[in-house]
């Protein structure tokens, strides 16, 4: 069973900064491809970023110089972050944590594993 818990979700004003986590097992955490996805209201869920077990990176072009996903394999607390800068109303929506142990792309077919999802909310 993969657990995957979000948290750092809250309202903000535009320009404004979160930090997003996604805790999870040791395993997930140092073996599986990870991922940030986002759903607004009557839009489909799209990918903000990935980041492979290795570390490699790719961000949605939308987000690119803003948001920054980071996983440290020496950091015991096991936790997937995205920090986000210069946050604009359309980054509104429900952030979800991704993973699987096999594939790695910003598609969210994807990936099998999914968090619940936390609220970010961005005011003008």
């Amino acid at each position: 069973q993969v657990s995957l818990v979000e948290s750092g979700g809250g309202s903000v004003q535009a320009g404004g900064s979160l930090r997003l986590s996604c805790q999870t097992s040791r395993y997930v955490f140092t073996s599986f491809c990870m991922a940030w996805f986002r759903q607004a209201p009557g839009k489909e869920r799209e990918a903000v970023a990935v980041i492979t077990s290795v570390g490699i990176t790719t961000y949605a072009d939308s987000v690119k110089g803003r948001f920054t996903v980071s996983r440290d394999k020496r950091n015991a607390e096991n936790a997937l972050y995205l920090q986000m800068n210069s946050l604009k109303p359309e980054d509104t929506a429900i952030y979800y944590c991704a993973a699987d142990g096999l594939r790695c792309s910003l598609s969210a077919s994807t990936f099998t594993h999914w968090g619940q999802g936390t609220q970010v909310t961005v005011s003008s």
